[in-house]
């Protein structure tokens, strides 16, 4: 799968995908999954796949920024 691009990115979809997050955050793939399964970024198991609420990671943000 290739990275995705800024307009890959629907501002009006209620989640993220972690690569998703992972391009928000310049990070790679596999740390933006350690930092899901750390609990570090909020997120959703379902089924399979992790999920990120979008309210919640730019709460998230807001909240890093702060401190």
């Amino acid at each position: 799968m290739t990275a995705p691009s800024a307009a890959m990115i629907d501002t009006k979809r209620l989640t993220y995908t972690v690569d998703q997050v992972a391009y928000l955050l310049n990070l790679s793939r596999g740390i933006a999954y350690q930092h899901v399964r750390d609990g570090v970024i909020p997120a959703e198991r379902v089924g399979r796949r992790w999920l990120i609420p979008r309210k919640r990671f730019h709460a998230w943000l807001d909240g890093q920024a702060a401190a």
